[in-house]
């Protein structure tokens, strides 16, 4: 049991009809604020500002605040409540909840997932992505007993035991990995211990009863879900929902089943092709009709700089991944876009910013993708950051560095892009999306 009375903290949620708030800056009337710290501060310092601006209850650490106003509620650690409130509050739901995560795509294939299954379902899925220790309880506290019946939480992470407490949480009835790849090494110490963290997932479903969707393309995905007794797989022609690429250039194209339907979408890179046959296969699962299917992913746009295609007044066609990078989904979206066809005159451009988060690996991905990029020979290859310094020693004659986004985006300024098909992407850091107002 938590040190601090669940069912009162409840009987709190309840009386604030789950409207959470975790920032005093602009926590909405009526809420129940958690006062949680930061590395530089004590949320508690901050509760009563919260309860000025209209919210009704204050969970905060800090018994003898707690002592002076009715309108506080003492909790040890105000996060752990927040955390225990979630479990407790999905316990009395009902519906499925499907878990998502992997090394890439999570936010896309959350996306799609939720698309399909909102032709048949009331959805809750992950706002953008809250996929964290916070967002993942956040997520469940938006839960609405009597308006949802189906979850989609997306769950991130950056080292071990992370997904397992997640699934404390959340207790997924089903489960998706998107892939296991090289994402976060220097937290999860290198490439095994991603398998194993993002495994957590299935080893949660195969010892509680759950099922695994598993894309059969990733080896590590399939050898992860051996823990899962309940599987159904996708997309390989032999597996329990086929689909079938069928284009990639300049957008995707793909066949649903054996026999389709043909959906044509508004993704591009043949790396999204699991993602739409992840979010296909989960809506036949749960019998969403094939035809509203089709309907959903053809209708879906991608946003907040993944996949994006722009096209600007310069002529320049755009695919703009910047939301993330890592040396797995680096790798891809380079392959994709050397496949690419271009049109007379219209040369390729890869902008590409430091990858984060790689450790002791870094040095050595970012020279492996140098050689990469060698090896595909694109026209022109503008790297970003000191990391890509290592990159550009060995990547080959069609590639310039810049030590900052400033250095670079001075460059750009000066010798505009026009008429280029250009690929953006690097880590969150770089924030690379500032480059698209000069193409």
């Amino acid at each position: 049991m938590p040190a601090f009375d669940l069912p009162a903290l409840y009987a709190h949620y309840l009386a604030a009809h789950g409207q959470v708030s975790t920032d005093s800056r602009q926590p909405q009337p009526g809420t129940l604020f958690f006062a949680l710290n930061g590395p530089s501060f004590r949320g508690a310092d901050f509760a009563p500002q919260a309860l000025e601006k209209g919210a009704l209850v204050a969970v905060v650490d800090n018994a003898g605040l707690a002592a002076t106003d009715a309108r506080y509620f003492f909790a040890p650690d105000a996060l752990a409540a927040l955390q225990a409130l979630a479990a407790h509050h999905r316990r009395q739901f009902a519906g499925p909840v499907l878990a998502v995560s992997g090394s890439n795509g999570k936010t896309t294939t959350k996306e799609l997932l939720t698309a399909v299954l909102a032709k048949k379902f009331r959805v809750l899925a992950t706002l953008g992505n809250l996929n964290n220790h916070i967002g993942v309880p956040l997520t469940l506290l938006r839960l609405r007993l009597a308006e949802h019946n189906f979850a989609v939480v997306e769950m991130g992470a950056n080292h071990r035991g992370e997904i397992a407490a997640y699934c404390q949480w959340a207790a997924p009835t089903h489960g998706l990995l998107t892939n296991i790849g090289k994402a976060h090494l220097e937290g999860f110490g290198g490439a095994a211990g991603v398998a194993l963290g993002k495994g957590e997932l299935f080893d949660y479903l195969g010892a509680h009863g759950g099922l695994a969707f598993v894309n059969t393309l990733d080896a590590q995905v399939v050898a992860r879900a051996a823990a899962v007794a309940q599987r159904r797989t996708y997309p390989g022609p032999a597996d329990d929902y086929p689909a079938t690429l069928l284009a990639a250039d300049p957008a995707l194209a793909l066949r649903l089943g054996a026999t389709g339907p043909d959906v044509a979408v508004h993704i591009t890179g043949d790396y999204n092709f699991p993602n739409l046959a992840a979010a296909a296969a989960v809506g036949k699962f749960f019998g969403v009709p094939t035809g509203d299917v089709a309907a959903a992913l053809a209708a879906y746009n991608p946003q907040n700089n993944r996949s994006q295609r722009l096209r600007t007044a310069r002529g320049n066609e755009l695919i703009l991944d910047a939301y993330n990078a890592n040396p797995s989904s680096m790798a891809a979206a380079l392959r994709s876009f050397a496949q690419r066809s271009a049109a007379a005159g219209q040369g390729q451009v890869a902008i590409l910013g430091d990858m984060f988060e790689l450790g002791p690996e870094a040095e050595a991905e970012h020279r492996a993708l140098g050689e990469l990029l060698a090896r595909l020979a694109l026209p022109e290859v503008v790297l970003v950051g000191p990391e890509m310094a290592r990159a550009h020693a060995v990547a080959g004659p069609g590639a310039r560095h810049f030590a900052t986004k400033a250095e670079a985006a001075a460059w750009l300024a000066a010798a505009p892009l026009a008429g280029r098909q250009v690929l953006i992407k690097g880590s969150r850091g770089m924030a690379l999306e500032t480059l698209v107002e000069l193409l």
